[in-house]
C-alpha cells in the first residue's frame, strides 16, 4: 500500500521493522482507536487484569517515556525520508 508516496516496502527498510504485516497490524490498530495496544510489550499478551490499565503510576510512567522517545523517533526518519 501507498500512504503519502511512500510504500510498505520503503518504511520497511527505513525504519528497520522485520515485515509488512506489522505496519498493517499497528494500521488497524489506529484506525479501530486502540493505541493504548502500542504499550504492551513486544511477544506478549496480557492476562486479565494485567494490562496497562491497570499498572500504577510509578511502574507505568517509563513505559510512556519510552513509547513516546520511540514516536519521536519514527517522526524523525518519517521528516527526513520526505525531504529526501
Amino acid at each position: 500500500m501507498k500512504k503519502n508516496g511512500f510504500t510498505n516496502a520503503v518504511i520497511v527498510k527505513e525504519l528497520g521493522i522485520k515485515n509488512v504485516s506489522q505496519i498493517k497490524t499497528w494500521m488497524r490498530w489506529e484506525r479501530k482507536g486502540e493505541s493504548y495496544r502500542f504499550d504492551q510489550p513486544v511477544g506478549k499478551q496480557y492476562s486479565y487484569g494485567k494490562g496497562p490499565e491497570n499498572q500504577d503510576e510509578l511502574e507505568a510512567e517509563p513505559k510512556k517515556n519510552k513509547h513516546l522517545q520511540m514516536q519521536i523517533e519514527i517522526l524523525k526518519k518519517y521528516i527526513k525520508l520526505e525531504r529526501s
